[in-house]
């Protein structure tokens, strides 16, 4: 039974990834049903702000105190976890191999989500409040921008690395933080970026990882581990699920 953070982190690294919410046919090690439906059978409870017990607190945990996991919205558009040990089988089935320049030719890559990716490159690490002030999406444009931030992640072009307030006139923060994104390669390759949040994984094995990876072999391996967490799984949800097809 997971009981607290420290049992979801256990869990986490021996299974490689999960859904962060419900587990929508793949697998979720602390499924949000888990402490609202059924407060008898575990301590964990959403969104009472324990960060203990509390999974919507695990996402900024982790990256603040880990240098082993991602997270964003990489799984059906929704959020998930994924180790650094498995990372690189979803690079390698998300990529294929492309930079971003050769995503975005194959058009594969929308214009939206290019223009948020080249503010984020710029800047290297930004609020998604900034990124969308900097790269000029105006008001009409929400939608666009918020399908361009997803899209992004579920490439694997970008990835969420901490959160960020806005501040007022008087530099005081206020709000809901904004989710801090910067790319995949300066989450996982920190050597240039301020050293501010103090969370990036500092080691560069996981894109050497992923380019010897063939499309099939990476694929094959994440089938087999969701399989193994899932026996019940079946074949159309595991593809949309390891390829981001919709």
């Amino acid at each position: 039974m997971i009981r607290n953070y420290n049992d979801f982190v256990e869990a986490l690294l021996t299974a490689g990834f999960t859904m962060a919410g419900s587990a929508d046919g793949i697998y979720a090690i602390a499924p949000w049903e888990s402490g609202a439906h059924r407060p008898g059978d575990s301590p964990i409870v959403w969104h009472t702000g324990c960060p203990d017990t509390d999974p919507w607190e695990w996402r900024t945990r982790v990256l603040e105190e880990r240098d082993d996991i991602a997270y964003g919205k990489l799984f059906f558009k929704k959020c998930g976890y994924v180790t650094k040990e498995w990372y690189p089988y979803f690079l390698a089935t998300r990529r294929g191999g492309d930079t971003f320049e050769d995503a975005y030719k194959s058009g594969t890559i929308s214009h939206a989500a290019k223009r948020v990716y080249e503010v984020v490159l710029d800047k290297q690490i930004l609020p998604s409040h900034e990124i969308k002030l900097l790269a000029g999406f105006t008001k009409e444009e929400k939608s666009a921008f918020e399908r361009a931030l997803v899209e992004l992640q579920m490439k694997m072009f970008i990835t969420i690395c901490g959160g960020r307030q806005k501040i007022s006139k008087k530099g005081d923060g206020h709000g809901i933080p904004s989710a801090v994104f910067c790319t995949t390669e300066n989450f996982f390759r920190p050597q240039d970026l301020p050293a501010e949040l103090g969370f990036f994984i500092d080691q560069d094995d996981v894109f050497e990882k992923a380019a010897n990876l063939s499309i099939d072999q990476a694929y094959d391996a994440i089938r087999a581990r969701v399989l193994k967490l899932n026996p019940m799984a079946d074949e159309k949800t595991i593809k949309k699920f390891i390829s981001a097809k919709q």
